[in-house]
């Protein structure tokens, strides 16, 4: 099969200048719509990665998301927020983008386009076997991050990928390959839109997936959240007395003194 760009193709809506703000707003959310119905598409394929990555975790394995542009924008984030949502180290899930962290905010020029980088900036962490690296690329030709996928497989680190373009140089490096195919853009070749939205959904699935599989949920409650605001305070409360007798200002109490909502629940079922 010809690799063909699905990303690249032409939107399927024309002379967008001349739209209403209504129909733009419309014709945006029924593109979005087939989001969710390509991500529900490659469920078997998610699941099978997070199933090989999951022992490794539980070895002290990381997890590394690797892209340039948006897809590392992407990468960065879902790393960002797993030590506050989960309370695990910062140097559990880490996002890698081309051009470093300069580049989060402001695109570096010709970053992406380094074969070699990719794989350095890996090896700056002491990359190993017990990790696990997923390179993000909607088109699927981005040569910073097929350049590190290539060298962990010849490593012995588990590999996979999220792109939007089948067949793509990237699918055929990933020994998982999830291809959620989206279709055109509603900007022509604006990944950052329905592209970037399923690799969004995709990260969520195996970032919270594997989490939960780690113990870092308890019920359905972020019980070891971090407290960084009052209003997680507050939430962290509410979890305390949905699931004990004690009073609200014990609740309290106890959440500041341990840090924790985990422990308070734990300190107070040993009661």
């Amino acid at each position: 099969m010809t690799f063909k760009k699905i990303t690249e193709n032409e939107s399927l809506y024309k002379d967008l200048e001349l739209k209403t703000t209504s129909e733009l707003l419309t014709f945006i959310n029924k593109e979005d719509e087939k989001v969710a119905l390509a991500v529900n598409n490659i469920i078997p394929k998610i699941n099978l990665l997070i199933e090989e990555i999951l022992p490794k975790m539980k070895n002290g394995g990381r997890l590394f998301y690797i892209g340039a542009g948006t897809s590392g924008r992407l990468g960065i984030l879902d790393a960002s927020e797993c030590p506050p949502t989960f309370g695990v180290p910062f140097d559990m899930v880490i996002g890698l983008i081309a051009g470093g962290d300069s580049a989060i905010r402001k695109a570096v020029e010709f970053a992406e386009d380094d074969d070699k980088q990719g794989w350095l900036d890996l090896k700056a962490y002491k990359i190993s076997e017990l990790d696990t690296v997923i390179g993000i690329a909607a088109s699927g030709t981005t040569p910073y991050v097929i350049g590190a996928l290539k060298q962990c497989n010849e490593n012995g680190i588990l590999t996979a990928c999220i792109t939007c373009n089948p067949e793509s140089p990237i699918s055929k490096e990933a020994k998982h390959a999830l291809m959620p195919i989206v279709g055109p853009e509603f900007v022509t070749g604006s990944t950052r839109m329905k592209s970037g939205t399923a690799q969004k959904l995709i990260l969520n699935m195996i970032s919270t997936t594997l989490m939960i599989q780690l113990g870092r949920v308890k019920g359905n409650k972020m019980v070891d959240m971090q407290l960084s605001n009052n209003k997680l305070v507050e939430r962290g409360i509410k979890m305390i007395l949905d699931e004990t007798e004690l009073t609200r200002e014990s609740a309290k109490e106890l959440l500041l003194k341990h840090g924790s909502v985990r422990a308070v629940i734990d300190y107070s079922k040993s009661k």
